[in-house]
Formats: C-alpha cells, sequence, structure tokens
C-alpha cells in the first residue's frame, strides 16, 4: 500500500479517536468499505454497526472509517491482511491480488446458513486464514446474480465488437464471449460509459441507481450467473486477539447479519421492476440458449479456479455446487 493511503488512513484514525476504549475490556475494532458509503451495501450495513456498537459497550466496538477514500476498492483486501485496519466490508473480486481464491466465492450455489451447515464456511477460512491472513467472517450478500447490461443490442451471447468494463469476477467469461475488456474502479464506470470508452458493464442486478449507470445503460442480459458475494473479513492475528465472549459477541451479530440475507431476494425483484421503469431493456434468449450461456459462464469459473488453485478448486466445488 502506498505511502499516501497509509497518510490518509493514519490520519482518518487520528480523527476518529482511534484506540480509544470505553473501558478496559472493551476492544474496538477498525472497519473499512471496500463500497461507497453512499451504496447499498453500506447502506445495509450501517444499522447493523449502531446495533452492534449499542449491545457491545464494555465489550467490543467498531469504528467505521469510511469507504473508498479511507482505502481504494482494490487495497481493501491487502489493509486487512496487513493489519493496517482490523475488518473490511468486500468482495473477493476485490482483493485476488491479496489470494486468487477470493475471486472462487462467485461460485457458491447454497447460500450462507447452508455454507455453515455442510462444511464450505470452515473450508473458506482454512485456505483465508493460511493464504490470507484472515478470519472470514460472514457473507451480508446473496441472491444477486450478475448480468451484462450494455448500450448496444445483442441478439446472442456474443460480445464480438464490445467494450465491456469487467473486474475478475467475469473476465475469463466476457473474454469466451468474445469481449474486449477493460477494467476500471467503480468510480469511474460512469465517465466511462459517457465518453464512449466502454459499451457495457458487468454488474449485480441491484445497485446500479446507486451510482447512476442506469442514466447511460439501454440493455441488461439475461439470466444472471454467479452471485455477487459481499463479505466481512476481517484481520486473523486481530481475530485471535478477542477474547472469548468478545469473540462470542461477535459471532452473535454476524450471525444475525446473515439472518437478515432474505432481503437481497426482495431487491432483486424490485431492482428488475425499477429498471425497467427507466427504460432499460431486457434481452432474454431462448430457453436452450440461456441455459447454455448460464452453463458456460460456471463451466469457465471452475476451469479459471482450477488453473489458479487446482487443490483448492476441487475441494470448493464440492461443497460450493448443486
Amino acid at each position: 500500500m502506498n505511502a499516501r493511503v497509509l497518510k490518509s488512513v493514519a490520519a482518518l484514525m487520528a480523527a476518529a479517536g482511534f484506540a480509544c476504549a470505553a473501558g478496559a475490556q472493551e476492544v474496538t475494532l477498525r472497519l473499512v468499505s471496500a463500497f461507497a458509503e453512499n451504496g447499498i451495501y453500506v447502506q445495509r450495513l450501517q444499522p447493523w454497526i449502531q446495533k452492534f456498537n449499542a449491545e457491545g459497550k464494555g465489550v467490543l466496538q467498531l469504528n467505521f472509517i469510511g469507504g473508498p477514500k479511507a482505502i481504494p476498492p482494490f487495497e481493501a483486501g491487502n489493509a486487512v491482511k496487513t493489519g493496517v485496519v482490523d475488518m473490511a466490508l468486500a468482495t473477493g473480486a476485490f482483493y485476488t491480488n491479496v489470494m486468487p481464491e477470493a475471486d472462487f466465492l462467485k461460485l457458491t450455489q447454497f447460500p450462507v446458513a447452508e455454507q455453515r451447515r455442510n462444511g464450505a464456511f470452515d473450508a473458506i477460512n482454512k485456505v483465508w486464514n493460511e493464504k490470507a491472513n484472515m478470519q472470514y467472517l460472514a457473507r451480508m450478500v446473496e441472491n444477486q446474480p450478475f448480468h451484462i447490461y450494455t448500450n448496444k443490442k445483442v441478439d446472442k451471447p456474443d460480445l464480438t465488437g464490445l467494450k465491456i468494463r469487467i473486474t475478475p469476477v467475469y473476465r475469463d467469461f466476457f473474454q469466451a464471449l468474445n469481449a474486449n475488456v477493460i477494467t476500471t474502479p467503480p468510480g469511474e464506470v460512469y465517465t466511462a460509459l459517457e465518453r464512449g470508452v466502454v459499451d457495457g458493464y458487468g454488474w449485480p442486478i441491484g445497485g446500479i441507481f446507486d451510482l447512476n449507470w442506469h442514466e447511460k445503460t439501454k440493455f441488461r442480459i439475461d439470466p444472471g450467473f454467479y452471485d455477487a458475494e459481499v463479505s466481512l473479513v476481517m484481520n486473523l492475528p486481530a481475530y485471535k486477539k478477542l477474547t472469548e465472549p468478545q469473540r462470542a459477541y461477535l459471532q452473535r451479530q454476524l450471525l444475525a447479519l446473515e439472518a437478515e440475507n432474505t432481503f437481497w431476494a426482495r431487491y432483486a425483484t424490485d431492482e428488475i421492476a425499477r429498471q425497467e421503469k427507466a427504460g432499460i431493456q431486457t434481452i432474454r434468449f431462448d430457453a436452450a440458449t440461456s441455459k447454455a450461456f448460464r452453463d458456460q459462464a460456471y463451466d469457465i469459473g471452475w476451469a479459471s479456479a482450477a488453473k489458479q488453485s487446482p487443490e483448492i478448486a476441487a475441494r470448493f466445488k464440492t461443497l460450493f455446487s448443486k
């Protein structure tokens, strides 16, 4: 992480009274978000932080430092790994620079409650502990399939000639669809669309209104594929330093956060209606083509995972796939 970012974080921590504790046993954890503070993910997290702090006085507190202005999205994972911050709200796609396996979480086909039951959650943590110096705490976003959004109509799953903004989540899939792929931070996508630098982008079903991308979007391609993963991760040494009562309190609040994930299916339905009302047209293929399109996404996703980390990909596939 560069000196400018470190100085910025240090200043924010000092201004927020970082490391102040209400009591001798109370610990305050520094939390950042890889997503904008006005976006749906942080909006959903804020009430949880308030409840966490209200109920955790004398035990455990969260100091929310901020979003990308505090630490750029693609540096949040490394900030957690190195202990610059204690926790981050992030997606694995944003910290593949720390570990390529972080991107595998998009391939989960079971809700996080089932992942906790079937051993997938423990398997994830084993890898995160060993390879990223992180504890994988909770997944707070589910039922948010990714889609291709474009300004140009297509009549088949072929993006030849189109410049599409990507993250590592769907790079290989979009390239297999013959797209010219371009990587930019979310904050630059609106301008890229406006200037014709890109013709479209990949993004979950929700969230484009938060970024005003709907103003520059004409089409959404169905069906969706993968499942957007947004989770809380924590620096492993910081996690291990917590006392048993502190860990128990943290776990109770994390499970309460995951229990609210039923929100996302309703949100997806609402966002589809909202996009239609905003004039975004849906491109649909016939049933056979749609199935082949979605199957191709997963086949390519797992093939890419196997190239990156064959043993871990094989282990995860048995736990993630229906």
